[in-house]
């Protein structure tokens, strides 16, 4: 899979689940742009994505797919407002993606002990650790 393709796979996860609530508020709109920037991906195509569906394509590494579930987590808190629907799609993915239902229900209760919900990148890491050994 490309680059650009994988990129724009992962953007289009989180577009999926700021629009869960059908509710895309500027401060998830902003950190979806940011990473978009990060990425490479130019506004335009970025904004694409609000209408185009682009096909999921799964990461291939763990450390892929554990960012990206971090990247989620960090797009459903950036509102300052926890959606059901938001958890739910959330789990699903984190699902779809192969990782551990036990570890993505665990950082979704621990990210409430931290504030903004930002669960550091190791805490998270080694709830994933603790579930594949």
């Amino acid at each position: 899979m490309s680059t650009q393709h994988k990129n724009l796979s992962i953007l289009a996860q989180l577009i999926s689940l700021i629009k869960a609530d059908n509710d895309i508020k500027q401060r998830e709109y902003d950190f979806v742009s940011s990473i978009a920037k990060r990425m490479g991906v130019p506004q335009n195509k970025l904004d694409a994505l609000f209408s185009e569906a682009v096909p999921y394509k799964p990461l291939e590494s763990e450390a892929e797919r554990i960012l990206q579930f971090q990247r989620l987590v960090l797009a459903m808190n950036v509102d300052e407002d926890q959606h059901p629907e938001e958890e739910k799609f959330i789990k699903e993915i984190g699902l779809k993606m192969g990782l551990s239902p036990f570890a993505i229900n665990i950082v979704l209760k621990v990210m409430h002990e931290y504030e903004d919900k930002i669960v550091p990148p190791q805490v998270l890491i080694d709830i994933f650790k603790v579930h594949y050994n």
